[in-house]
Protein backbone atom coordinates (compact mmCIF):
# COMPACT_ATOMS: atom_id res chain seq x y z
CA UNK A 1 0.00 0.00 0.00
CA UNK A 2 1.41 3.39 -1.05
CA UNK A 3 1.59 6.14 1.59
CA UNK A 4 -0.81 8.91 1.38
CA UNK A 5 0.77 12.31 1.08
CA UNK A 6 0.09 14.98 3.91
CA UNK A 7 -2.39 17.22 2.16
CA UNK A 8 -4.58 13.43 1.09
CA UNK A 9 -5.20 12.79 4.80
CA UNK A 10 -5.84 15.99 5.79
CA UNK A 11 -8.49 16.10 3.18
CA UNK A 12 -9.57 12.99 3.72
CA UNK A 13 -9.66 13.97 7.88
CA UNK A 14 -11.56 17.21 6.49
CA UNK A 15 -14.15 15.21 4.76
CA UNK A 16 -14.55 12.56 7.89
CA UNK A 17 -14.67 15.65 10.34
CA UNK A 18 -17.39 17.27 7.47
CA UNK A 19 -19.42 13.93 7.61
CA UNK A 20 -19.25 13.54 11.57
CA UNK A 21 -20.36 17.19 11.79
CA UNK A 22 -23.45 16.06 9.70
CA UNK A 23 -24.53 13.37 10.84
CA UNK A 24 -24.02 14.97 14.30
CA UNK A 25 -26.53 17.67 13.20
CA UNK A 26 -28.85 15.37 11.69
CA UNK A 27 -29.00 13.44 14.88
CA UNK A 28 -29.44 16.71 17.16
CA UNK A 29 -32.38 18.11 14.53
CA UNK A 30 -34.37 14.81 14.93
CA UNK A 31 -33.62 14.72 18.79
CA UNK A 32 -34.59 18.46 18.44
CA UNK A 33 -37.46 17.52 16.63
CA UNK A 34 -38.45 14.24 18.48
CA UNK A 35 -38.58 16.62 21.75
CA UNK A 36 -40.89 19.18 20.15
CA UNK A 37 -43.24 16.28 19.74
CA UNK A 38 -43.24 15.03 23.17
CA UNK A 39 -43.44 18.72 24.70
CA UNK A 40 -46.47 19.44 22.56
CA UNK A 41 -47.96 16.21 22.95
CA UNK A 42 -47.05 16.95 27.01
CA UNK A 43 -48.86 20.59 26.30
CA UNK A 44 -52.09 19.02 25.08
CA UNK A 45 -52.21 16.32 27.37
CA UNK A 46 -52.06 19.11 30.49
CA UNK A 47 -54.59 21.20 28.59
CA UNK A 48 -56.86 18.36 28.55
CA UNK A 49 -56.18 17.54 32.19
CA UNK A 50 -56.81 21.11 33.09
CA UNK A 51 -59.90 21.17 30.93
CA UNK A 52 -61.39 17.79 33.05
CA UNK A 53 -60.37 19.49 36.45
CA UNK A 54 -61.72 22.36 35.99
CA UNK A 55 -65.01 20.53 34.23
CA UNK A 56 -65.06 18.39 37.65
CA UNK A 57 -64.51 21.20 39.89
CA UNK A 58 -67.51 23.14 38.28
CA UNK A 59 -69.73 20.51 38.75
CA UNK A 60 -68.14 19.44 42.55
CA UNK A 61 -69.07 23.08 43.12
CA UNK A 62 -73.12 22.47 41.57
CA UNK A 63 -73.00 19.47 43.86
CA UNK A 64 -72.21 21.33 46.97
CA UNK A 65 -74.61 24.14 46.79
CA UNK A 66 -77.59 21.43 45.81
CA UNK A 67 -76.77 20.17 49.11
CA UNK A 68 -76.77 22.71 50.56
CA UNK A 69 -80.02 24.28 49.26
CA UNK A 70 -81.53 20.69 49.93
CA UNK A 71 -80.75 20.47 53.57
CA UNK A 72 -81.88 24.45 54.16
CA UNK A 73 -85.14 23.25 52.36
CA UNK A 74 -85.66 20.15 54.76
CA UNK A 75 -85.07 22.70 57.88
CA UNK A 76 -87.81 24.90 56.35
CA UNK A 77 -90.07 22.04 56.07
CA UNK A 78 -89.65 20.67 59.12
CA UNK A 79 -90.41 24.48 60.86
CA UNK A 80 -92.97 25.13 58.59
CA UNK A 81 -94.62 21.36 59.43
CA UNK A 82 -94.23 22.48 63.55
CA UNK A 83 -96.19 25.46 62.61
CA UNK A 84 -99.06 23.80 61.07
CA UNK A 85 -99.33 21.45 63.42
CA UNK A 86 -99.91 24.20 66.50
CA UNK A 87 -102.27 26.26 63.96
CA UNK A 88 -104.45 22.94 63.20
CA UNK A 89 -104.40 22.36 67.29
CA UNK A 90 -105.20 25.90 67.60
CA UNK A 91 -108.08 25.66 65.15
CA UNK A 92 -109.65 22.41 66.37
CA UNK A 93 -109.76 23.92 69.96
CA UNK A 94 -111.75 26.93 68.63
CA UNK A 95 -113.44 24.72 66.25
CA UNK A 96 -115.10 22.45 69.80
CA UNK A 97 -115.64 25.67 71.79
CA UNK A 98 -117.66 27.88 69.38
CA UNK A 99 -120.00 24.10 68.62
CA UNK A 100 -119.90 23.54 72.78
CA UNK A 101 -121.02 27.37 72.67
CA UNK A 102 -123.83 26.81 70.27
CA UNK A 103 -125.17 23.76 71.44
CA UNK A 104 -125.30 25.09 75.29
CA UNK A 105 -126.61 28.57 74.44
CA UNK A 106 -129.80 27.63 72.37
CA UNK A 107 -132.73 25.91 75.01
CA UNK A 108 -133.48 23.43 72.36
CA UNK A 109 -130.31 22.41 72.15
CA UNK A 110 -129.71 22.08 75.48
CA UNK A 111 -132.47 20.23 76.05
CA UNK A 112 -131.90 17.79 73.50
CA UNK A 113 -127.57 17.28 74.83
CA UNK A 114 -129.24 16.56 78.53
CA UNK A 115 -131.74 13.97 77.27
CA UNK A 116 -129.00 12.31 75.26
CA UNK A 117 -126.90 12.49 78.59
CA UNK A 118 -130.00 11.35 80.11
CA UNK A 119 -130.53 8.67 77.58
CA UNK A 120 -126.35 7.55 78.03
CA UNK A 121 -126.53 6.99 81.44
CA UNK A 122 -129.88 4.91 81.56
CA UNK A 123 -128.09 2.64 78.73
CA UNK A 124 -124.98 2.72 81.55
CA UNK A 125 -126.67 1.33 84.53
CA UNK A 126 -128.88 -1.05 82.56
CA UNK A 127 -125.74 -2.98 81.21
CA UNK A 128 -124.02 -3.01 84.60
CA UNK A 129 -127.26 -3.92 86.28
CA UNK A 130 -127.75 -6.66 83.56
CA UNK A 131 -123.77 -7.75 84.24
CA UNK A 132 -124.80 -8.15 88.28
CA UNK A 133 -127.53 -10.21 87.70
CA UNK A 134 -126.08 -12.31 85.42
CA UNK A 135 -123.31 -12.82 88.30
CA UNK A 136 -125.28 -13.40 91.35
CA UNK A 137 -127.20 -15.65 88.76
CA UNK A 138 -123.79 -17.57 88.74
CA UNK A 139 -123.20 -17.59 92.24
CA UNK A 140 -126.50 -18.98 93.12
CA UNK A 141 -126.14 -21.95 91.10
CA UNK A 142 -123.00 -22.45 92.22
CA UNK A 143 -123.77 -22.53 95.45
CA UNK A 144 -126.57 -24.45 94.91
CA UNK A 145 -124.51 -27.13 93.05
CA UNK A 146 -122.18 -26.74 96.05
CA UNK A 147 -125.30 -27.34 98.55
CA UNK A 148 -126.32 -30.39 96.70
CA UNK A 149 -122.46 -32.05 96.80
CA UNK A 150 -122.44 -31.45 100.57
CA UNK A 151 -125.56 -32.93 101.21
CA UNK A 152 -124.68 -35.74 98.93
CA UNK A 153 -121.56 -36.00 100.43
CA UNK A 154 -123.06 -35.78 104.26
CA UNK A 155 -125.83 -38.64 102.49
CA UNK A 156 -123.08 -40.92 101.92
CA UNK A 157 -121.18 -40.58 105.05
CA UNK A 158 -124.80 -41.61 107.56
CA UNK A 159 -125.30 -44.60 104.97
CA UNK A 160 -121.64 -45.64 105.97
CA UNK A 161 -122.54 -44.73 109.43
Amino acid sequence: MATQSTTKRQQAAQKAAATRKRNAARRSQAATKASARRTAGSARSTARAAQSTARQQGASAGRRADAAARSLGVVGREFQRALLIQLGWALETRDAIVETTRKYTDAGRLNRELARFERRGERSIRGRQRGLLRRRRDLERSAGQAREQAASVVGRARDLA
